[in-house]
């Protein structure tokens, strides 16, 4: 399931964003080790940090103070062209409102990120075509996001996500856009994903329904990391599941 080094290392991390003159002190503190391979759900109420946490992760914010390592690189000490980088390479991104571009086709905004990456085209189609096999859209590579199903575009943000064949995959809020059948089929693929690409996922969410595939979960609450459970720890009988908030 997973090898035994850490692929992403949270140490002390603070965040405080300024509301006027108010301080809102987003994350407080937090200490995180996510191991290579590891499928991860983050979870907690609205406003709990979550979703801070998880952009600190994914370099798409900096920390007030503190460090977040991936691959034991401390992303706070690139410049920017070294952070755009790490992005592009290193992890895929997959959003609750798919943030695909509308008026290119599955196949285009899949090989997007390989472009950029500096893949020739040719080589970008054929893996692009692959990509889409892979999440189930072979026979709509052609097709535009206003042509596809809410499920289907999310479909396609996962195969655009593992363009470069990334070492981290994160999900915020995945299902969020999605019906109830949809959401288990995305949260499925991102499993097999994990296993059989041996990616990292990591998962900021609010839907239960991750803890049937989650290796561990992050509970965090005002800010702090409430507590950390392993799968084997988790109950997961719908209707008993123990929050603790």
């Amino acid at each position: 399931m997973t090898d035994s080094r850490n692929i992403v290392r949270v140490s002390k991390v603070t965040k405080t964003f300024h509301l006027g003159k108010v301080e809102v002190h987003a994350l407080q503190g937090v200490d995180l080790e996510i191991a290579a391979g590891n499928y991860i759900s983050i979870m907690g109420p609205s406003g709990s940090g979550k979703s801070t946490l998880f952009n600190m992760i994914g370099g798409l914010d900096k920390p007030t103070s503190g460090k977040v390592f991936i691959d034991e690189v401390d992303i706070a000490q690139l410049d920017a062209y070294e952070l755009a980088w790490l992005r592009c390479r290193k992890i895929g991104y997959i959003f609750q409102t798919f943030n695909i571009i509308q008026v290119m086709t599955a196949l285009e905004n899949v090989t997007l990120p390989m472009i950029f990456a500096g893949l020739n085209n040719n080589s970008a189609v054929e893996k692009g075509i692959q990509l889409l096999e892979l999440v189930g859209l072979g026979d709509r590579f052609r097709h535009k996001p206003f042509e596809l199903s809410g499920g289907q575009q999310q479909r396609v943000a996962v195969a655009r996500a593992l363009a470069n064949d990334p070492a981290i995959i994160l999900a915020d809020e995945p299902t969020g856009n999605l019906d109830l059948t949809t959401g288990e089929e995305i949260i499925s693929l991102l499993k097999q994903l994990s296993q059989e690409r041996k990616v990292t996922v990591i998962s900021a969410t609010h839907d239960f329904k991750m803890l049937n595939v989650s290796d561990q979960v992050v509970w965090i609450r005002d800010g702090r990391i409430h507590r950390i459970e392993d799968r084997e720890e988790l109950s997961i009988s719908v209707g008993t599941i123990d929050t603790r908030e």
